[in-house]
């Protein structure tokens, strides 16, 4: 995990990754003054290292001297060795109601300068958008810009978050598009991509994989990251009946190429109550993996570099291996080949895994026998306090939950039973042969199901325990069981107010909410 923070709480804002000679390098913004932009270095994508900062807000007076949102960084076409930075810039002088993209350039990732050209700030054209804060929403959008360059086609687009200048206000939220004919000459063209149904669509990206076209955007209006997809760069954009990436929680996604491999980077947010003062806290938790499946679907797989972390595997094959948590006397274990059956006709049971666990990786192939529940234990203390992640395997839903004994409690509060994140994955209409992987590393929880990422939260409730199986009601066959242990490595030393401390939380410290509703901008 990675996060900004300093004296008055700063935070990680919308972030872009390059990946460049076997090394990330990280830009974000820093809130809430966003008067600079970040910089940092990884060699596994994962443990970050800060270096000079990239750019700061200019003097007073430039076009850039109140605020700087959201950037892009990618190599210049033209000019070999050179990158460019896209970035979106607010003036003192309009009280930031104006958002333009500057240029800044390097040549080596860590200098960075303005651009010169005459050509920038770019001024998003009133042909198709709203270019006045007289118009709309009373403020111009044009921000987080995006640069595609396929060197097969010579196609150029640089997109941005923007707004159609028709139709009802909260509904005109749009990808605008400008197309680079020569360096740093931009022609302004219709929308690559309006929905007609949000405020904006925010922080666009543009990607091929496999035979179609890929646009990823963030809605504020359900706060989560979207996609849609075409045949070719033209549109149109259509999308699944299901075009979450990520559920709530994750927003300001952007993609990141390694290799022949498209991963994607996005900060977490959740709110907190620091010294009596509610704060949004935003991190970067581990990239995932962008793929599709044979309809053509976007999925995310984890995150390869978790390998790397991983050592001491340990398979379970025997029921005498594992305890139960709460004795449920109707509660049964028996093993086969490679399997263990877990029962449990009347109420409810906790089968637990071998040991104590923290940092690990939990990886099973799982069927359900019955139409009662299933799902799994994490953390969990011998009193059962801990993380309770619930499977709907029938309806494809799942949900993760902190659950456990309130220590303050008072009268009917003597719980604890907060719902962190939920989302969904295709239902199976045969609960069998199902594969399952749990990462919990540090503060953060990630589970898979069939290779695909459902659920992935930060959360720092419970940080070790014992893991295992649940169910109520039904028969539940594990096999092919294996943990591993997970290294955590850090490049920097973590500042106090990280979510990896293992000492009761200070009462002037503590969450209260996983599933925040974002203020617009996302910038903001």
């Amino acid at each position: 995990m990675y996060a900004s923070h300093g004296f008055l709480r700063s935070d990680i804002g919308d972030v872009d990754v390059v990946y460049h000679d076997g090394e990330y390098h990280l830009f974000h913004l820093v809130l809430p003054n966003h008067d600079f932009i970040a910089h940092a270095v990884s060699r596994d994508g994962m443990t970050w290292r800060r270096v000079q900062n990239a750019l700061f807000v200019d003097d007073p007076g430039a076009w850039d001297d109140d605020m700087l949102w959201t950037m892009h960084v990618t190599a210049d076409p033209d000019v070999p060795g050179r990158w460019r930075m896209f970035y979106t810039g607010l003036s003192r002088h309009e009280y930031g109601r104006v958002q333009r993209v500057g240029l800044a350039v390097s040549d080596d990732l860590y200098t960075w300068t303005r651009s010169e050209d005459p050509a920038y700030p770019l001024e998003v054209s009133g042909q198709w958008y709203e270019c006045s804060s007289d118009e709309g929403r009373n403020w111009v959008s044009f921000r987080d810009p995006f640069f595609y360059h396929d060197p097969e086609t010579g196609d150029r687009l640089l997109l941005a978050a923007a707004r159609v200048n028709e139709g009802p206000v909260i509904r005109r939220g749009c990808v605008s598009v400008a197309r680079e004919t020569a360096a740093n000459d931009w022609q302004f063209e219709p929308p690559l991509y309006r929905p007609g149904l949000y405020d904006d669509v925010e922080v666009p990206n543009l990607f091929r994989l496999d035979d179609k076209v890929y646009l990823i955007g963030s809605i504020r209006e359900d706060t989560k990251i979207h996609y849609w997809y075409a045949d070719d760069i033209g549109g149109p954009f259509m999308n699944f009946a299901d075009n979450v990436l990520l559920p709530k929680g994750n927003y300001a996604a952007r993609v990141c190429k390694v290799g022949d491999r498209w991963l994607l980077f996005n900060f977490f947010q959740r709110k907190e109550i620091i010294y009596g003062r509610e704060v949004i806290a935003r991190m970067l938790p581990p990239p995932k993996e962008l793929i599709t499946d044979r309809r053509g679907r976007l999925l995310l797989k984890s995150f390869s570099g978790f390998d790397a972390l991983a050592h001491r595997p340990v398979q379970i094959t025997r029921s005498s291996e594992m305890s139960q948590l709460y004795g449920n006397p109707n509660a049964t274990m028996t093993c086969g080949e490679n399997a263990i059956s877990m029962s449990c006709p009347s109420g409810f049971e906790a089968f637990l895994l071998p040991g104590q666990h923290e940092d690990f990786r939990l990886r099973a192939r799982i069927t359900l026998d019955g139409h009662g529940k299933c799902g799994l234990v994490l953390r969990v203390s011998e009193e059962g306090d801990g993380y309770y992640l619930a499977l709907d395997l029938w309806k494809g839903y799942a949900q993760l939950r902190r659950w456990g004994a309130n220590p303050r409690p008072e009268f009917e509060h003597a719980f604890r039973y907060e719902t962190l994140q939920a989302g969904n994955f295709v239902p199976l209409f045969q609960a069998t042969d199902i594969d399952v992987e749990v990462v919990t590393h540090g503060s953060y929880i990630e589970f898979s199901l069939n290779g695909q990422v459902t659920l992935c939260v930060v959360d720092d409730g419970y940080c070790d325990g014992h893991i295992g199986f649940y169910t109520e009601s039904a028969t539940l066959k594990a096999e092919d069981i294996f943990i591993e242990k997970l290294d955590r490595r850090t490049a920097e030393e973590e500042p106090v107010y990280t979510a990896t401390r293992h000492n009761p939380p200070d009462p002037q410290f503590h969450l209260i909410d996983v599933q925040p509703q974002l203020e617009p901008p996302s910038d903001t």
